[in-house]
């Protein structure tokens, strides 16, 4: 058995945060002593190496106990995932190395953007994200459009659209604008009303989508004019960091 400050030591996370984690049912201690220490066993810490992996991952915590306390999760199975995205963010890290020591020397004549694409791993992740299991923002998507025809979700996918329309009709504004930002507040609550709880968070990582995914890019600037992917992009980011202020 193991004190906190000794599982602290070992793992290199914080006494205050494995508080935490067990303040939220994540990570409990094995037991806790009459003077009210907390001790952890093999088992506790075999646990904590299971959510540090999917914190790696980027899951949230709540997503985290759900996955680990769920009848299918399969350790082994993880570990093995872990270890490719692991291997697919090495390989990353080793192109922009090289990237930034041609650089230095001088030897790169054009411009490239190679080493810092992150297709394989951010579409690994997906993978990864998938097979533990639905994000809340999938379970509420579910729940939201249950019982909805084709042609009511195509309705909602128009009435989206549209307001792409209006926010391309803004391009000759900054994003930062009054309007702008005002349509992009309407472009969150659409999401949240119809589709499922649209956070800052989930809307920051939208826009990115809009202009990393190549059929989502495609349909925006058509509906709103070419560049509009990427303005709203810019516009999200400008709403976004107003509103962490």
């Amino acid at each position: 058995m193991r004190t906190v400050n000794e599982v602290s030591r070992l793992t290199g996370v914080s006494v205050r945060t494995l508080h935490h984690y067990d303040a939220i049912g994540l990570l409990k201690p094995t037991e806790i002593t009459r003077a009210g220490y907390r001790l952890y066993d093999d088992a506790a810490l075999k646990r904590l190496q299971g959510i540090l992996m999917f914190r790696e991952l980027q899951f949230p915590l709540k997503e985290i106990k759900t996955i680990l306390e769920s009848p299918d999760f399969n350790p082994e199975e993880a570990l093995k995932q872990q270890i490719t995205l692991l291997q697919l963010r090495r390989k990353h890290l080793d192109e922009l190395i090289t990237f930034a020591q041609e650089l230095q020397k001088g030897g790169i004549k054009k411009m490239s953007f190679q080493a810092f694409r992150k297709n394989e791993i951010e579409q690994y992740e997906k993978e990864v994200q998938k097979r533990w299991g639905s994000t809340t923002a999938c379970k509420e998507y579910e729940q939201k459009t249950k019982g909805k025809t084709a042609g009511e979700l195509d309705a909602l996918g128009e009435k989206l659209l549209a307001l792409f329309t209006e926010i391309g009709a803004l391009g000759n504004f900054p994003p930062e604008a009054k309007e702008v930002q005002e349509k992009i507040r309407e472009l969150q609550a659409f999401i949240t009303e119809h589709y499922y709880s649209c956070t800052d968070e989930i809307l920051k990582g939208l826009s990115q989508m809009y202009v990393n995914d190549e059929r989502m890019k495609r349909n925006i600037d058509d509906a709103g004019g070419a560049g509009t992917a990427a303005f709203v992009e810019q516009a999200v980011s400008v709403y976004c960091k107003a509103r962490e202020a």
